[in-house]
Formats: C-alpha cells, structure tokens, sequence
C-alpha cells in the first residue's frame, strides 16, 4: 500500500511516526512551507517536516495546493491512500485522486466539534469525555463518513495540553487500526447526518484573542475550564496591575461573596485569586507581561501589588 501523508504539526508526528514503524510505505510527506518565527524571524520548519528529513522521507511543501506542479506531483507518485492528520482544507482535486480515497484522524467524537480546535472546545465546554475519528474527507470540511471511533475520559483539572499529548497517541492507535481495517476490507462507513440528527452539535471553530479574554462576572467553574481549555496554548488572558497575564493553571474556590468580580486578592506569599461570580479563581501557574512563565510561589516572591 502506497501511502502519502499529510500533517503539520506536532500532534501528527505521533501518527506518521507509528505508520513509519509498522513499516508502512511512506512515499511522500506533505507539510507547511517553513515560515518566519521568533524574535529573530528565523526560518521554522513544522514538526512533521523535522521528523521526515530525520528519516529520510521524501517531502513536498506546497505553498498553494492548487499549484499544477504539486498536483502533477501528486499524480506521479500513484499512491493508493493519503492520511492527513492535523493539515489544511484539501481541494477535491487532491483528496480525491488515490484509488483508496483520503482518511482524516480527527481530534474529536464526530459529528461533535468540527472544526480547527477540538481539543481547546471540548475543555473549554466541561465535556467529560472527548476522543478520536478517522473518516473519509468529501467537501463540507469534517463531515466524511466515519470509519472508527475511540473515547475517552477527560479529568476535571486536565488541561488542553495534556489532552493534547494523551489523544495523539490515541489517535496513531486508531489510524494504524482503520488501515489495517481497509486492508482486510473489514470497515463499515457510518455516514454522520445519521448521527447528528436530533443532535445539539457543537463547534471548534477557530481561537481568536477574544475568546482567550476572562470574563470574571462568569462562574468559577466556566472560567476554570476556559484556561485549562486554552493551556498551554495560547492562554487565558486578564489584566494584572495594568499588563497583560496569561493563567496556565487554576484552582477553584466556591464561596458566595459580595465583591466586584474581577477583584484581585492576595497575601503576597502562597497565593493570588480573582472573584468570580459565584466564588474565587486561584491563580497557580502564570506569566506576566515582560516576564518568563512561572509558578505563584516564585512569581509572589518578587510581586508588589500596585
């Protein structure tokens, strides 16, 4: 089985790097072009494009997947499946052109929370459980029929990040499982309007700064799930003394109070909390503005309230 993958960053490593060790033919890895980022704008190259030069894999970077030298490229290779984990929106010229068609691993239990951030939506949102799809991509963006499924729990202070490295491994365990599926010609597609009728779906659009921004007049629990939802990447975000602080981490205290929410409390040793409408949001993990990340203990060490 002639096999071209697709991803980006580091989230689909774990896939192409379990594809490449079950001695699967990788004949071409598709990534980002390498772009400019850091102070020194240095050129990035993506986490899948590290880990195929590393192993020798042939790779294409398309800046415009339309470009009629990728597509020929494309069409050279013959390949007979493409995978793509965690890459950008197909044309149909693309994800239609091998025989077996395109299989997409998704960060989420499908039809729920399409979209570019599932793993941040579903903790932002409280779910309990989250999981992973493989599906075969058609032209409405996530809604492919479904070829296999797999949950599981997400804990009440587990943050996005966490997840994030959980669901990875996860993931590369079920792709590796539906291609042995098309292999043996054991899979059932499971069309999902199917399953999302009569359903309330939920959505992972994209993260914008303004949905990073607290809300302190919301209840504790909400904003507790909003920064684990947002951690590490890109951050819960509130005002502290005028700068700007992202929480990567918080605990929870439930006490009726009659403070202004927003309201900043500390005993500048052991802890910093914010009222919230229905109790306290304890920050334990932060950065300042201008400064590095750091624990609430270090960071109170050298904090003087304004």
């Amino acid at each position: 089985m002639r096999i071209i993958f697709m991803g980006t960053p580091e989230f689909a490593v774990a896939s192409l790097d379990a594809l490449v060790n079950r001695g699967y033919d990788i004949i071409a890895v598709v990534t980002a072009p390498d772009k400019p980022a850091g102070r020194g704008l240095k050129m990035h190259e993506s986490a899948v494009k590290q880990y195929a030069v590393a192993h020798g894999l042939r790779l294409l970077q398309p800046i415009k997947l339309k470009d009629p030298d990728f597509i020929q490229a494309l069409q050279e290779l013959k390949a007979d499946l493409q995978i793509v984990v965690a890459f950008r929106m197909l044309p149909e010229v693309v994800w239609n052109m091998p025989p077996m068609g395109t299989i997409n691993l998704h960060g989420s239990l499908l039809p729920q929370y399409r979209g570019a951030a599932p793993i941040n939506w579903a903790v932002i949102n409280g779910e309990k459980e989250t999981g992973v799809t493989t599906f075969k991509l058609k032209h409405e963006i996530d809604t492919g029929n479904i070829l296999l499924q797999r949950s599981f729990p997400i804990g009440e202070d587990e943050t996005a990040g966490e997840v994030h490295d959980r669901m990875k491994l996860i993931g590369a365990d079920l792709l590796l499982e539906t291609i042995n599926g098309f292999k043996n010609d054991s899979l059932k597609e499971k069309p999902q309007d199917v399953l999302s009728e009569n359903v309330l779906l939920k959505h992972a659009p994209k993260i914008f700064t303004e949905t990073c921004v607290i809300k302190w007049d919301r209840s504790t629990i909400d904003i507790h799930n909003l920064i684990r939802g947002l951690s590490p990447f890109p951050g819960a975000l509130t005002k502290l003394d005028g700068k700007v602080l992202k929480i990567y981490k918080s605990a929870t205290e439930h006490e009726q109070h009659q403070h202004t929410a927003g309201t900043v409390f500390t005993d500048g040793k052991s802890f910093l909390k914010f009222a919230t409408a229905d109790g306290y949001i304890h920050v334990l993990d932060l950065q300042l503005e201008g400064k590095k990340r750091m624990s609430i203990n270090d960071f109170l060490r050298g904090y003087r309230p304004h």
